[in-house]
């Protein structure tokens, strides 16, 4: 059946826009998406109590998705996922620019399916794989290749003299208090993300048996999904942020501004999925963050998640810095005077 289904939106994708002349190929992998996005919110509304009779029969291929950590990635695929593909598809056809909605999209959609693939096959789901759990692959492999369609692209850049970009280039780190801010958070979470690495990964250490279940007892569910989420910080995001606090200190790094975005997407998506999955009402009351710590923990997860974004936006508001550097000679004060 949900080969049936994709098959047929791709089907009515391609007549949707046959009388066009070209069509970029990501638009039917944005179709695709779409129609998925409409399943998860489904799922997350069936699972609060807001509608009911739809997702029995699914959930007895794929009896992972009602776990808290699945209704809160669904609440993000139904809302976020589905408005960025609607204005990213809007965009395409009327001729505007989407590769930096298209990165967001991207780094979201692959950390959704770098935690969700692994955490089902060794989380306590793992013993009751269906063949229908497989269809997932197409889900897991297409935004990789998205993704490598969107970086390969021009980049959008705004227009900025070559006199500014040597100004913002001379200028040390200790003299942009607005990156060294960042860098300093990015190298806190750097740390956190070591630490919670090292949590899941059975430390001895008193401070990671204290922090697991004092702390955060959900990074020990047994559905899987934390623990991966914290390799997966430890083994991609950490190498993802030192490159980035390279970046805000090497004046040029254009591969800034892109890495930016799409370590926002993935930050926002499972952090999202993770604070949600901490609190909610599915996750046994042991594995919930205790009502005492709830501030600290809460906070310095909520912290991970907007860094990123304000990286982001800091990056892509006054790019100067991460442009390509102005040879000797070539400001356009020296032109002027030659």
């Amino acid at each position: 059946m949900e080969v049936v289904i994709l098959w047929s939106v791709l089907v009515l994708s391609h007549l949707s826009v046959q009388h066009k002349k070209k069509v970029d190929p990501l638009f039917y992998v944005f179709a695709m998406f779409s129609s998925t996005c409409l399943v998860g919110l489904t799922n997350a509304l069936e699972h609060d109590g807001f509608i009911s009779g739809f997702m029995g029969f699914y959930l007895k291929g794929e009896p992972h998705l009602s776990t808290a950590y699945a209704v809160m990635m669904s609440y993000w695929e139904g809302v976020v996922h589905f408005l960025l593909l609607l204005i990213i598809i809007h965009r395409m056809f009327a001729g505007k620019s989407y590769r930096n909605l298209g990165l967001l999209w991207a780094g979201s959609t692959i950390a959704h399916q770098i935690v969700l693939i692994p955490g089902v096959v060794v989380g306590k789901y793992g013993s009751n794989i269906r063949p229908i759990f497989w269809g997932n692959a197409p889900f897991f492999l297409l935004p990789f290749w998205a993704a490598a369609m969107l970086f390969s692209r021009p980049r959008e850049m705004p227009i900025v003299t070559a006199d500014k970009i040597a100004a913002e280039q001379k200028k040390s780190l200790l003299f942009r208090p607005v990156d060294l801010v960042l860098s300093l958070l990015l190298i806190g979470a750097l740390g956190f993300s070591v630490f919670r690495g090292f949590v899941v990964l059975d430390c001895p250490l008193d401070t990671c048996f204290t922090y697991i279940y004092q702390y955060e007892p959900y990074l020990k569910d047994p559905v899987g999904f934390p623990r991966i989420m914290m390799l997966v910080y430890l083994f991609y995001a950490v190498p993802l942020l030192t490159l980035i606090i390279y970046g805000l200190y090497t004046p040029g790094c254009g591969w800034v501004l892109d890495c930016t975005l799409f370590f926002a997407g993935a930050m926002a998506q499972t952090q999202w999925c993770h604070i949600g999955g901490s609190l909610h009402s599915r996750t046994p009351f042991t594995y919930r963050v205790p009502s005492d710590k709830w501030w600290p923990v809460i906070s310095l997860n909520v912290l991970l998640a907007a860094v990123p974004t304000l990286l982001a936006l800091r990056c892509h508001s006054n790019p100067a810095f991460f442009l390509t550097p102005v040879p000797t000679g070539q400001t356009n004060g020296e032109k002027k005077n030659k």
